[in-house]
């Protein structure tokens, strides 16, 4: 049996970053990969998908984007390249085509076993990710056989689907994204709207991440927030990164003419039904983002920097007609469905006592109430940044320093 102090789960973002961050502290571990480095850039995005983030702030421990593009989007491709580059600079010691069937703690450690052997060690750093399964709701089932399904992860392009209109359910930054560009495609669309958080591309001349680092936001941690799981589920933003930095969100949409619903409640064959939220869900959306604007042009303000950047632009307005409350898809020409609904996380072989009642694994700052046994790259882990490519580190170096401190079975 090979035995490791630590074994490392996982070799996107946080996988990696953890392994730098242990390389450079001397602890001897390995990186077990189901696929290969960043598999899941390589084989669960679509053709035509790019970073929400701008190319700047792509930086993990010991490595910074270096391209010619600071202010673009990489596409799935050139990020794949990133990591990479990054697994190979770092000689990470990574294991491709090693998927964990299963966790158990064995003799003070742990027992990590695997499609092509069973490793021992003192600690685990579970880096699996917060996309890791698509959340694809129940009544999906309810849906007639003849119309085709689809996550944003099996989604490739819009001839991937059949001929004919396509309901997106969702519709936060992929939900969006996909409208657009079936739309953009002579698709009709119908996108079913939930709870979502909208923010210009760009505000006063600059990308809104820019001035959300500058402000502060993205260092905020999730001991400061007056809800920590509230704060944990917030609603996605509802932003596109493209190289034209052309913003896309529901005012755009429907000018593009998609219609829009309330989010999807129930399926009955050929029949969806929705909720009469519409006009709701948009007032709370506008709300939440003239807040925030609000809250940058004060800190315009306070700064001095009114005169480096463009005056306040107003928002365009999102109108809401009267929503439909049921749709009968065969008669609306609908032959597909996008399930743009978000990610849950999945521990099937995980045989350790740390899951919640949400089955989300219980921690502080990455650390389990098992000692030895730690999680990377959660949504606001800690910070607020703390699942974006520009965040994990953080929280990378700080496992990797717990990890540091403790004795390992090996010299035991």
């Amino acid at each position: 049996m090979p035995t490791t102090d630590t074994v490392v789960i996982g070799a996107g973002q946080a996988g990696l970053a953890a392994s730098r961050s242990l390389t450079e502290r001397g602890v001897e571990h390995v990186v077990l990969e189901r696929g290969r480095v960043a598999e899941r850039w390589r084989s669960e995005r679509w053709d035509s998908l790019r970073l929400l983030t701008p190319n700047w702030m792509s930086h993990l421990p010991g490595w910074s984007y270096g391209g010619p593009d600071p202010h673009g989007f990489m596409t799935a491709a050139e990020v794949t390249e990133y990591f990479q580059g990054y697994a190979d600079a770092s000689a990470a010691p990574v294991l491709e085509d090693s998927a964990v069937t299963a966790l158990h703690g064995a003799d003070g450690g742990f027992d990590v076993v695997t499609t092509g052997a069973t490793w021992r060690s003192s600690n685990v750093v579970i880096a699996t990710g917060w996309c890791d399964q698509p959340a694809i709701p129940a009544v999906a089932g309810r849906l007639d056989p003849s119309i085709a399904q689809a996550a944003p992860s099996t989604y490739r392009n819009p001839a991937s689907l059949p001929a004919g209109a396509v309901l997106v359910v969702g519709a936060s930054a992929s939900g969006v994204q996909l409208a657009d560009e079936l739309t953009g495609a002579g698709r009709h669309v119908v996108l079913a709207v939930g709870s979502h958080s909208r923010l210009p591309r760009r505000y006063r001349s600059m990308d809104i991440f820019w001035w959300l680092q500058r402000m502060g936001s993205l260092d905020r941690t999730i001991d400061e927030m007056p809800d920590p799981d509230a704060a944990r589920h917030d609603p996605s933003l509802q932003l596109v990164g493209r190289p034209d930095h052309r913003p896309v969100d529901l005012a755009t949409l429907t000018a593009a003419r998609v219609a829009l619903t309330g989010r999807l409640t129930g399926i009955d064959g050929h029949r969806a039904r929705f909720a009469g939220d519409l006009a709701h869900t948009v007032a709370v959306a506008d709300t939440r983002m003239r807040r925030v604007l609000a809250d940058i042009d004060d800190h315009i303000a306070a700064t001095g920097l009114s005169a480096e950047v463009l005056p306040a632009e107003p928002q365009p307005t999102v109108v809401v007609d009267d929503q439909l409350d049921t749709l009968d898809l065969a008669r609306r020409g609908i032959t597909s469905v996008i399930w743009a609904t978000g990610h849950r996380r999945s521990y099937p072989w995980l045989h350790l006592p740390v899951l919640d009642g949400s089955g989300e694994i219980r921690q502080y700052r990455g650390v389990t109430p098992i000692p030895g046994l730690y999680v990377l790259g959660q949504r606001f882990q800690h910070y607020r940044s703390s699942n974006f490519i520009g965040g994990v580190g953080r929280d990378a170096t700080y496992i990797a320093d717990h990890v540091g401190a403790r004795t390992p079975i090996t010299r035991r």
